[in-house]
């Protein structure tokens, strides 16, 4: 069972968002920018979920 889960909602600009929140509360990711509608924040959730499931940890 996973130990996070997406959150969408609506920022002060009006502009959809997501986050990724951890059971305990602390936020893992968000989306970084705003989108017009909460079809395309769910797009992104899901662009997420498709293309990074195994993404490499890049060390500076």
């Amino acid at each position: 069972m996973s130990k996070a889960h997406f959150e969408v909602f609506v920022d002060a600009a009006d502009k959809y968002r997501w986050r990724l929140v951890h059971d305990n509360g602390n936020i893992l990711a968000d989306s970084g920018e705003g989108y017009a509608s909460k079809q395309k924040a769910k797009q992104g959730i899901e662009s997420v979920k498709r293309n990074a499931p195994d993404a490499a940890v890049i060390e500076e």
